[in-house]
């Protein structure tokens, strides 16, 4: 079995800038001053701003997660949208803070072994989907291989089915007697990835890696599920059919996901993808936060100068 860190199935003609990354999740939201309060207290975001009944939340300045409440909004099942955002920390000692903070907070949390990454997952109040994570590629890999086969390999050698339960007393190890566990998450914390509900796993992928220029980084048919990035990361998009295929996009009133966002990393990479698009004439939205687009599933996606 191959060690080394994934790398992409395909890297596209036309590629993405490959210092792209994932910037913010925009979400809407039915309690706005309920959700302020989860993602202060539990999460350890912070208030960069709030503009009647919209708020942005993150770390010095930077928003992870913006929120929009939706009056009469609603909740619906088996649509496309937001299957799980993902905040990555940016080492485990900072990963078990967060941890502990849950832990003493008593909020539900599911501690799990990636292999390749270390996570735990949770839901907020309205049941938005998070994980939290970090990196560990010193303890092994995960993938797709050349079949479209899911695997996840230990350094030395073990298989995992990728979904171990996390060895919390080796990863609270790395805090001390003295770390407190209610302090803001450090200012390098950041968005890692995003998970996707879509309706067609090559429509997606087309658009992304076609397109877009993201990198392929694999596809499980079988699993149902994909994924792509920027820069040969393993995934900084992962996408699946989870809901059915062909599962209709939600209605203007849904909660959930608003859109998720990219930052472009210097003035000729936003030149590219505008040009880019323009080319391939795909619709879009140029608003003073950047460029909206639209999935094939519906789901939208920004991409901004950083």
């Amino acid at each position: 079995m191959n060690l080394s860190p994934p790398q992409p199935v395909a890297i596209a003609r036309h590629r993405i800038h490959p210092d792209t990354r994932p910037a913010y999740v925009h979400l809407n939201v039915a309690d706005l001053e309920q959700q302020l309060r989860f993602y202060q207290q539990v999460i350890g975001l912070q208030i960069n701003w709030r503009d009647g009944q919209q708020a942005g939340l993150g770390v010095d300045e930077r928003d992870l997660v913006r929120l929009t409440q939706l009056a009469r909004g609603k909740r619906y099942r088996g649509v496309t949208g937001i299957y799980h955002y993902a905040i990555l920390f940016p080492n485990r000692r900072e990963l078990a803070r967060a941890v502990g903070r849950l832990f003493a907070l008593r909020w539900p949390n599911y501690p799990t072994d990636h292999v390749m990454t270390k996570t735990t997952y949770l839901a907020d109040p309205e049941g938005n989907e998070i994980e939290l994570y970090c990196e560990s590629p010193e303890d092994g890999v995960f993938g797709f291989n050349e079949r479209g086969e899911f695997y996840a390999v230990w350094a030395d050698g073990r298989l995992s089915n990728g979904r171990e339960p996390l060895d919390l007393d080796a990863l609270f190890a790395h805090l001390s007697p003295t770390d407190r566990l209610n302090t803001p998450v450090p200012p390098d914390t950041r968005i890692g990835h995003f998970h996707l509900y879509v309706a067609s796993l090559p429509a997606t992928r087309h658009f992304y890696h076609d397109l877009l220029g993201f990198d392929d980084m694999g596809m499980a048919r079988s699993f149902r599920m994909g994924m792509v990035s920027a820069g040969g990361y393993h995934h900084h998009i992962g996408y699946n059919t989870w809901q059915g295929e062909g599962a209709p996009p939600p209605p203007s009133d849904a909660l959930g996901l608003n859109h998720i966002a990219f930052t472009l990393p210097d003035q000729p990479a936003w030149d590219s993808l505008l040009s880019r698009i323009e080319y391939l004439q795909l619709p879009y939205e140029q608003t003073e936060a950047g460029l909206m687009l639209t999935d094939p599933a519906q789901n939208r996606v920004l991409f901004k100068l950083s």
